[in-house]
């Protein structure tokens, strides 16, 4: 038994192979979040996951979030906060906190996970080096510091892969006035993955994937065509919360991205499974 369970092991490496030579060099932007970040297994599992990409070779980039971790804090601040649409309206008070949680306590705690597991990590934000750009998401300014990609200054992110660190990235933006802003981490994962022409977007979501029927797992769309975006649209197939995030699919690949994939991070080691697998674990959204 114990010889079949070796056996096994060897036939995964082997399945592994051409998926480690293909994207040997190649630049893997991941966008951490949800449950994945929440449970400290799974977060074990996604460093592990990680560093074992760099070791292999290739260039993984994190970009993460942190929305429970900044309600917890404002909570524990006492600083109330309103929400339009779903969005939290980010006021001086608020970005200060967003600011202080994202860059500081989640940004350490994720590049210290990583060199726990063997790699060599470094956390910066979207302000060094001007690396995000931002500017005010609605004119009227009614969500505050709510903010879009205006640009992205690469030069930071070379630098550290280039010298075999991965950078760990809080998505927060400034302005030529030096105004902060609070960058969807989705859009803000993208908007890299694009200035670095990146091989790979992966968003790690609660999701399965994008699922055909909602109420069954087993509909799982596995690859999915941008032209075939819109029907489904319509459809009301893509839907809620996946309507933002098969649109920062789109605009990647539509940018130069090889391949988004939008995975389950709940399920242990879904990085590796949907990278290094035939069959993959999640929806991958390519160009025809």
């Amino acid at each position: 038994m114990q010889h079949g369970a070796a056996m096994k092991k060897a036939e995964i490496l082997v399945e592994a192979l051409p998926y480690i030579k293909e994207f040997h060099g190649k630049i893997v932007v991941v966008k951490y979040g949800g449950a994945a970040m929440a449970d400290c297994e799974l977060k074990a599992k996604v460093m592990q996951d990680i560093v074992l990409m760099k070791l292999v070779g290739m260039h993984p980039i994190v970009v993460h979030g942190g929305g429970p971790e900044i309600n917890e804090m404002l909570e524990r601040l006492n600083i109330k906060t309103a929400f339009v649409d779903g969005l939290r309206v980010t006021d001086e008070k608020t970005m200060e906190v967003v600011e202080m949680v994202l860059g500081g306590k989640v940004n350490k705690e994720i590049v210290a996970g990583l060199n726990a597991s063997g790699g060599k990590a470094v956390g910066i934000s979207g302000k060094d080096d001007n690396l995000i750009m931002g500017k005010y998401d609605d004119p009227q300014k009614k969500m505050g510091f709510v903010g879009q990609v205006e640009s992205i200054n690469p030069e930071i992110i070379t630098t550290l892969i280039e010298n075999s660190y991965i950078p760990v990235i809080a998505p927060i933006g400034t302005d030529k006035s030096q105004q902060s802003f609070n960058i969807n981490a989705d859009l803000a994962a993208s908007a890299i993955a694009v200035a670095l022409k990146a091989d790979k977007l992966v968003l790690l979501t609660d999701t399965p994937g994008l699922l055909k029927n909602p109420q069954d797992p087993e509909s799982l769309i596995s690859i999915l065509k941008l032209s075939e975006i819109e029907e489904l649209k319509r459809k009301g197939v893509i839907a809620g919360g996946m309507l933002p995030k098969i649109q920062c699919c789109y605009e990647s690949v539509q940018g130069g991205v090889g391949s988004t994939h939008i995975i389950d991070g709940r399920l242990p080691h879904a990085i590796l499974l949907e990278i290094f697998t035939k069959s993959g674990v999640g929806t991958m959204v390519i160009n025809e």
